[in-house]
């Protein structure tokens, strides 16, 4: 199934990202490039406020941000109430994060995963589905 995905972050991870963004379109899903354009030094909420604003309003499926160590993309993100967003280092993390959170943002600590690493934690975070049920409850409170 073709997805809408948005993909950010910052310097430290946009080779990471331009490389995911060509393995997505090959998957035939829309990408939706959310920056930087380029290594320079950036600031991160610059790219991961809009991207998250789009994933709150419903205008993509899902966001990616790769960023040196995903923290600082993962907190900028979850101060959004609609974004539960992950940060993962492995396929596994990526899967539970959607199984049982809910998570629809992954976050990638380009600095610490291999690009295979990360490839196949973002297919593991597409291709899995909400299990809902106890977890349903549990993602209900997590908002303030």
């Amino acid at each position: 199934m073709a997805l809408v995905i948005a993909v950010g972050g910052d310097h430290a991870g946009y080779q990471y990202k331009k490389n995911l963004i060509a393995l997505l379109q090959e998957q035939k899903h829309t990408v939706r490039d959310f920056g930087p354009d380029s290594d320079a030094s950036v600031d991160y909420p610059d790219h991961v406020h809009p991207l998250a604003k789009a994933v709150e309003n419903k205008e993509v499926d899902f966001g990616i941000l790769i960023c040196g160590s995903g923290n600082g993309v993962a907190i900028t993100a979850n101060k959004h109430p609609q974004v539960r967003a992950a940060l993962c280092w492995l396929p596994e993390l990526a899967q539970l994060a959607r199984s049982h959170n809910n998570a629809n943002i992954l976050c990638i600590p380009a600095r610490f995963v291999t690009e295979q690493i990360a490839h196949e934690m973002v297919e593991e975070f597409l291709s899995t589905s909400f299990e809902g049920g106890r977890h349903q409850t549990r993602v209900s409170k997590i908002s303030c």
